[in-house]
């Protein structure tokens, strides 16, 4: 059997207790996550996270911490590995096109987001409540050899 989890990245950003999620197209539903998506080749997993921000969402983010790595299997029984990140968000580039199946960014509290029945996994709460907690890690618990 052929076994192969999709390494993914999440920027989990904070802004006055409010949560930076996309609205996003997914097999034909409009779910919310985190600015998240896949590990490219030839950039740390820190960089993917800054990158899959700023093309999620037209913000700059500049991971500080790892609040967590998880794994989950979708109902299309793919598994995940999602590596989150906190960090600070800066610069807002307004015009910039978001990612294909983006639909638009918001912000909402902890409480808003779970509420929310249309979470594109329990990973999305998960890493807010993460978050919360402070349990964070330095950048270099991952080691690029």
């Amino acid at each position: 059997m052929d076994w192969t989890p999709h390494v993914t990245v999440a920027a989990i950003i904070c802004d006055n207790e409010h949560f930076l999620l996309v609205e996003e197209q997914s097999d034909g539903e409009v779910v919310l996550n985190q600015p998240a998506g896949h590990w490219e080749q030839n950039e740390t997993l820190a960089e993917a996270a800054s990158r899959e921000a700023l093309e999620e969402s037209a913000w700059h983010f500049e991971p500080s911490a790892i609040t967590g790595i998880y794994t989950y299997t979708g109902t299309n029984q793919v598994t995940y590995l999602r590596v989150a990140f906190a960090g600070q968000h800066s610069q807002f580039e307004p015009q910039r096109k978001l990612d294909t199946g983006i639909l638009r960014t918001v912000w909402m509290t902890r409480e808003e987001v779970a509420q929310a029945d249309n979470l594109r996994s329990p990973m999305v709460l998960q890493c807010i409540d993460d978050y919360l907690k402070k349990s964070h890690y330095a950048l270099d618990l991952i080691q690029s050899l």
